[in-house]
């Protein structure tokens, strides 16, 4: 007796058997399976939701945080624009916290200098403000053609995409209004 079985049928059914072996022999129990699952490192955790900061979509992620570390982050799968979706930016939005070459304080190399040296809070606030108002003073343009302008052309401002709608209003009344600022972009329309 002959038995004709292609080669499609050969390998489901190899498939089958292995699967089946596998089930049997390993001795697989969904009941211990689904105790285990309580010992994930994210059961005990609540997930706080958040928006994405790198690209002004606005994908909603969830962060299972303990006291001091960032555990997990994945997409937020109630949030209306991604449904628990992400790219492979917001994938990795963990790292923000957790990498080790995340810089804590602020940085400050003095002109000439070849390194970065730390510097606390209140050094660094007020050498930024120095600098605006420095650079401000030095090229404020009053008039122009007999116009009154009031504005500076040696600043410029780019807005970020984790800014919301209310953030970036207020920037811009603050550079544009404020210290006269000509060129106020946002890194979305970029």
């Amino acid at each position: 007796m002959e038995m004709n079985v292609t080669r499609r049928q050969f390998l489901k059914l190899s498939g089958a058997v292995a699967a089946t072996l596998a089930i049997v022999e390993l001795g697989f129990d969904d009941k211990t399976a689904k105790a285990k699952s309580g010992e994930f490192k994210i059961a005990k955790l609540k997930p706080t939701p958040t928006i994405c900061p790198y690209c002004s979509v606005g994908c909603g992620i969830l962060v299972y945080a303990n006291e001091n570390d960032v555990v997990y982050t994945e997409g937020d799968p109630d949030h209306p624009i991604n449904e628990g979706t992400l790219c492979s930016k917001g994938t990795t939005v963990r790292q923000v916290y957790t990498s080790e070459k995340r810089i804590t304080k602020p940085m400050y190399r003095a002109p000439g200098s070849s390194k970065w040296e730390e510097v606390d809070w209140e050094f660094a606030f007020d050498k930024v403000v120095k600098n605006i108002k420095e650079t401000r003073d030095k090229s404020f343009i009053h008039q122009e053609g007999g116009v009154t302008v009031n504005r500076t052309d040696a600043i410029a401002y780019l807005g970020g995409a984790a800014l919301d709608n209310e953030e970036c209003h207020l920037n811009h009344k603050l550079f544009r209004a404020g210290l006269g600022l000509s060129y106020i972009e946002h890194q979305a329309r970029i």
